[in-house]
């Protein structure tokens, strides 16, 4: 299933951590908005308008036969197809299975194919599947709903030889007990087509979507993925060949130019001893041979613009995922389900200049030579396949480029892939940050002291600057010294932009002089993601310290113009830079149009909540948070967000109310009893307060603030012991250290307070609060002058 992704949900308070407890499902990180108070282009008319250049891929292979065939035989061509004898992979004679948690049964009725199982309404009813998704490894299917939504079963056909464990159904979320009304049932919005899937799997979408009815009206030109959502609509191209090839077509027609015609190629220098071939040529386009054709549906990306055409530069229609925390280990490895062009975008090949297109047959999907082959049309043989490089038994698994440049992980049960960043092999750094590495993952019994060993009596030791996975590494830990390790990772120009990006998004809130540079230092980089990441990093300062992002309001890229926006939302009108004023309500706009992208999805309206709060809109965003609890009256950030945003605006009762419906709805969840506790104690509740912190730190004991605040009112009721019990669960706290430290020194405990203290230094060296706490309690443990002799 192809994923949109995310923006968190964002929040004024505690709700802001919100986003990642919403155990969503790992494909699903999304933007959002409310329909009702953005501007959506209408969709029939003006949509249509621009579909109607699409010919089919029908009319190209009347032309372009063989790569018409090439096509026929690829994932592209069958990447969805009406439920027929001839697309249906999977056994619906009858069949009934069970996993133990799931069951289903698989029918045939006449014409019709059928799969019995839970309903929308949770009972089991005969449900027809209208449309296959994919074909190898696996195969989905699709029901259509009377509302318009297309949403994907959760039993999938193992596609693959019976000898290869595959000819099977089987469930694609085995371990989870999903019920109907659950997002991730199969009835559920984190399951539906139309918004998670359609774009990548057909030719020409109009999603269709009405907000004022709650339904869609897909349509497509090409229910699977043609010719044109690679070339573009191909009228023009077709009118021009019928008109005789006349010289002066621009591009000959073609909306989207990917074949190279620069004269360029990949040659092996001599004297080069790398050998390692070189782009001798013309700088070559984004465009040529795919990446930016191939990227929106080969990313995780969430959309900027609703349906848009191909042919456009990728960061003006997606902002990509960066590295985050369960989707890429902090060496850039792939985890969660990325697809390829995160990792590729690490990678050094993309940097010299290759596209997918040298390594893949753009037509058919497959490599353009088999095993090794693909990988010596620009690495020389007589070096990288001798066993003085790869140290492997010629011929075997080891000697295998992609075994060890190439880690794969297995999604969706059985769809294995692999990484794309090419990466060499660093068992030592993987050890540092907990990752797997390819050396221990196939010498299953080695550690990887051993294989970072091995790799140093063969190779040498590494060398160069510290590897980028520690200062990410260090970042998501929030190590000390992590600030002044990303910003050298984020101003060193020498890594891929999406590294400097990631580096950028893992900044301490707190500011420091390392923030400041790193900041100030990409604020204007040449890469448009790095740009929009510096922007994204201003969002934790006062309004007035944003003004610099005044400047990239009119940036060329609009992912770029919108996070110019979206960091200049708290600021008044008056208070822009003059030449800024004129660009503002332009950025705006394209940001509130990115966030309508997902106007069918409860996330937008909590979205658009915080965005026009900040702008003033006090009753706009009211209407947001409406929305949103209609689509999902049980939507956790639309409960806390509004609550949060009621007690600004001096409604503390109706927050009280909306955060006591949260913990109603969500019983085993930390995050909304914290925030009644926090509202609590504003109210002067200590004690109500008290027990509620209590709660949520045993919810969440991996969370040391919840414990933290829950010390903190102990101790204001007078029980310091209890708040010191409840501190020291958390050693590695730094708030709770500093606090633990306080009240022993406050009660003449000196030596429980130095250590207390002392730990909190040892966190980080350069902390002048905990270093000043330290100096005054040894300070009073000291003898007085003179003292000894008396």
């Amino acid at each position: 299933m192809a994923a949109r992704l995310p923006g968190p949900v964002p929040a004024p308070t505690a709700a802001r951590r919100l986003a990642g407890s919403l155990a969503l499902l790992a494909m699903i990180l999304l933007p959002f908005v409310i329909a009702a108070l953005v501007t959506v282009p209408a969709e029939p008319r003006a949509r249509e308008a621009e579909r109607a250049g699409f010919v089919g891929s029908a009319t190209c292979g009347g032309c372009h036969a063989r790569e018409h065939a090439d096509w026929q035989a690829s994932d592209h061509a069958r990447a969805m197809a009406a439920a027929t004898p001839a697309t249906v992979l999977g056994d619906f004679s009858s069949r009934s299975v069970t996993d133990g948690r799931h069951s289903a049964t698989f029918l045939r009725d006449g014409a019709r194919w059928l799969v019995r199982t839970d309903g929308p309404g949770g009972d089991v009813a005969d449900v027809e599947v209208t449309e296959t998704f994919g074909a190898d490894p696996l195969q989905q299917y699709l029901v259509l709903m009377p509302d318009g939504r297309r949403q994907v079963l959760p039993w999938a056909w193992d596609s693959r030889p019976r000898e290869d464990g595959g000819q099977r159904w089987y469930h694609l979320l085995p371990e989870e007990t999903l019920r109907a009304g659950d997002p991730l049932h199969w009835t559920g919005r984190d399951q539906n087509w139309n918004f998670m899937c359609a774009s990548c799997h057909s030719t020409g979408l109009v999603r269709g979507y009405d907000a004022a009815r709650d339904r869609y009206e897909t349509r497509w030109t090409e229910i699977s993925v043609g010719c044109e959502s690679c070339h573009g609509r191909g009228a023009a191209h077709v009118a021009w060949a019928r008109d005789g090839a006349r010289p002066g077509v621009l591009h000959r027609g073609l909306e989207v130019v990917l074949r190279d015609r620069s004269g360029g190629g990949w040659r092996f220098l001599e004297g080069d001893a790398r050998g390692i071939a070189r782009w001798d040529g013309p700088p070559r386009q984004a465009t040529q041979a795919g990446v930016e054709t191939c990227a929106p549906c080969h990313a995780r990306a969430r959309p900027l613009v609703a349906d848009p055409l191909p042919g456009q530069r990728f960061l003006d229609t997606h902002a990509p995922l960066l590295l985050a925390r369960g989707e890429y280990h902090a060496d850039g490895q792939i985890q969660g389900e990325v697809f390829e062009w995160g990792s590729f975008a690490q990678s050094r090949m993309q940097r010299a200049g290759v596209v997918c297109a040298d390594c893949h047959q753009p037509h058919s999907g497959r490599l353009r030579a088999e095993g090794n082959a693909v990988c010596t049309q620009c690495h020389l043989p007589s070096r990288f396949e001798a066993a003085e490089h790869h140290r492997h038994a010629a011929g075997g698994a080891g000697a295998r480029c992609v075994s060890c440049h190439m880690p794969a992980v297995t999604y969706m049960g059985v769809d294995r892939r692999r990484d794309h960043a090419f990466s060499i092999p660093r068992p030592d750094v993987a050890a540092t940050i907990g990752a797997p590495d390819v050396c221990t993952t196939c010498h299953a019994g080695q550690t990887q002291a051993w294989a970072a060993t091995q790799l140093a009596a063969w190779h040498g030791p590494p060398r160069g600057p510290p590897h980028p996975a520690l200062a990410i590494h260090a970042g998501r830990e929030a190590a000390p010294g992590a600030d002044q390790a990303l910003a050298r990772l984020a101003l060193d120009r020498a890594h891929p932009a999406i590294l400097r990006a990631t580096a950028l998004s893992l900044l301490p809130a707190r500011p420091s002089r390392a923030v400041g540079e790193a900041v100030g230092g990409t604020l204007l980089d040449p890469e448009p993601l790095v740009r929009a990441a510096a922007l994204r990093a201003l969002e934790g300062l006062p309004p007035q310290n944003r003004l610099h992002a005044a400047r990239l309001l009119s940036d060329e890229v609009r992912l770029v113009r919108i996070e110019a926006a979206r960091a200049l939302a708290p600021v008044p009108p008056d208070a822009l830079p003059e030449a800024a004023r004129a660009a503002f309500p332009r950025a705006w706009a394209e940001l509130l149009a990115s966030e309508g992208v997902a106007a069918e999805r409860p996330e937008a309206h909590v979205n658009i909540a915080a965005l026009l709060a900040q702008r003033g809109d006090r009753a706009g965003a009211e209407a947001a948070y409406r929305a949103a609890l209609a689509r999902d009256p049980a939507f956790l950030p639309a409960l806390v967000n509004q609550a949060a945003f009621e007690e600004a605006r001096g409604q503390p009762d109706a927050a009280e109310a909306l955060l006591r419906r949260a913990v109603a709805a969500h019983p085993a969840d930390a995050e909304p009893i914290y925030a009644l506790a926090l509202l609590q104690v504003r109210r002067g509740r200590l004690g109500e307060a008290t027990e509620a912190l209590a709660a949520a730190a045993r919810l969440a004991p991996d969370r040391p603030h919840y414990a933290y605040a829950h010390a903190l009112a102990l101790h204001r009721q007078g029980r310091t012991d209890e708040a010191v019990a409840a501190l020291a669960r958390n050693p590695r706290h730094r708030e709770s250290l500093i606090a633990a430290a306080a009240l022993e020194r406050d009660r003449g405990r000196l030596a429980q307070a130095e250590a207390h203290a002392r730990a909190a230094l040892a966190l980080d060296p350069r902390d002048r609060e905990a270093a000043a706490l330290l100096a005054e309690i040894t300070s009073r443990a000291a003898p007085p002058q003179g003292a000894l002799g008396r």
